[in-house]
């Protein structure tokens, strides 16, 4: 039986550079791609083909099926994916691993597990594991082994259920990089979660993070972290729904990416839903 926590490698491309649609869970067709052989037969799962193996389907704990979580590399560059699981769940794959470009790793994951996933990017280690990334960094450390990501980082949040899974993608730790959640073979609404705007573009000075040359912007700080105030971390007399509202900062990020967590009380329309389903994680799927 394959190793559930171990990461399976694919090759991955995509039909077209357009975000999927959360209906179908298909990529749009933009550009080219949407003439020629659009209607060539091959394994398409989500808008995206897996070439020379299949999607896997999870393996069996007892008689419930694990759940496929398949992150992939959709940048230019290489990202190191952070994997932090909820209290009392296990670690999956060492907690981090390289991703290259336009690779995808398939993570079998146990019923009812719950974590967050990020993508690190900017990295440098030596033989050991040891050494930094640029953003989402965790202690230094190519396997976070549990540890959360520096923020600011964009997080990719999903908690299986007995029978509904929840997920979303959540800027209340700030951003670094395009991320999207999209789900297949579940039933239900099953809806598309994400931010595939760059905000590093758009973003504010006061929450800017620079490279360390200070040419470009490398993220961009939540206003919580930037600030520490309670009116932006929605703590003390701010700490309900009803007393924290949207600021200035979160409605730069809600407005930019609509179907992402832009403050600790967003709409909760930005939790998504679907059951028994199946979710790939995508880094840099800008539009």
């Amino acid at each position: 039986m394959q190793n559930p926590f171990v990461p399976l490698i694919f090759e991955v491309f995509i039909t077209s550079s357009g975000p999927p649609d959360p209906l179908t869970n298909s990529v749009r067709k933009t550009g080219r791609h949407a003439r020629g052989k659009s209607k060539e037969t091959a394994n398409v799962v989500a808008g995206w083909i897996i070439v020379g193996n299949r999607v896997p389907e999870g393996i069996r704990y007892g008689k419930v099926s694990s759940t496929t979580i398949t992150l992939y590399n959709k940048c230019a560059h290489p990202v190191w994916p952070g994997i932090q699981p909820s209290a009392g769940k296990p670690l999956l794959a060492r907690g981090g691993f390289k991703l290259p470009p336009n690779k995808a790793y398939s993570l079998h994951v146990p019923p009812l597990w719950s974590g967050r996933f990020w993508g690190r990017h900017g990295c440098s280690f030596d033989a050991s594991g040891r050494g930094r990334c640029a953003t989402g960094d965790c202690g230094g450390s190519l396997n976070c082994n549990g540890i959360g990501g520096t923020p600011p980082a964009t997080l990719a949040e999903i908690t299986l259920g007995n029978e509904q899974d929840f997920y979303d993608v959540s800027l209340v730790d700030g951003y670094n990089l395009a991320v999207s959640i999209t789900p297949f073979k579940g039933s239900g609404k099953c809806s598309y979660a994400g931010c595939v705007r760059d905000l590093n573009m758009m973003c504010p000075v006061g929450l800017q993070v620079r490279s360390k040359d200070n040419r470009r912007v490398v993220a961009c700080k939540s206003a919580c972290f930037a600030f520490n105030s309670p009116r932006y971390c929605c703590t003390g007399n701010f700490g309900t729904p009803q007393a924290c509202k949207p600021t200035a900062y979160s409605r730069i990020f809600k407005a930019a990416c609509p179907k992402a967590y832009s403050y600790a009380y967003d709409d909760p329309t930005s939790i998504a839903t679907c059951t028994r389903g199946n979710y790939l994680v995508t880094f840099c799927q800008h539009r």
